[in-house]
C-alpha cells in the first residue's frame, strides 16, 4: 500500500493535493523521483514556484527540519531551484501571458 506523500517530514494536506494534481499520488513516487524533479512536476502541474517549498521537500525527504537549511547549502539550493523554474516555462504562452496566469488573472490552457 503506498505511504501517503504528508508523511514526508514537513509536508502536509496542500503539498499532498498539489503533487495529486501533477499526477505523483505517494511518498514512493516522490523519493524515486528526487526533489527537482518532483518540484519540476509541481510547476509543471500549476504550482507557483516559491523557493521556500522547494528547500522543505528537500530537506523532508533527507528527514530534516524545514529551517535547518543555512548557508552555502542554502545558496546551493537556491542555484538548483532556479535552473528547475528557468527549465520549465509554460509552452506556446509569451513570458506576460505565463507571468499574468501565475497570479491567476488568465485562465490556464
Amino acid at each position: 500500500m503506498p505511504t501517503p506523500v504528508s508523511s514526508i517530514r514537513n509536508l502536509g494536506p496542500a503539498t499532498e493535493a498539489a503533487f495529486a494534481k501533477a499526477g505523483i499520488h505517494s511518498a514512493e513516487e516522490v523519493q524515486a523521483l528526487g526533489p527537482d524533479e518532483a518540484y519540476r512536476r509541481l510547476i509543471q502541474s500549476g504550482t507557483a514556484p516559491h523557493f521556500i517549498g522547494y528547500y522543505v521537500l528537500v530537506m523532508g525527504l533527507q528527514g530534516r527540519p524545514w529551517n535547518d537549511c543555512q548557508g552555502d547549502e542554502k545558496k546551493a539550493l537556491r542555484a538548483r531551484f532556479d535552473a528547475i523554474k528557468a527549465s520549465t516555462t509554460q509552452k506556446g504562452r509569451s513570458e506576460l501571458e505565463a507571468a499574468l496566469d501565475m497570479l491567476g488573472v488568465i485562465e490556464r490552457r
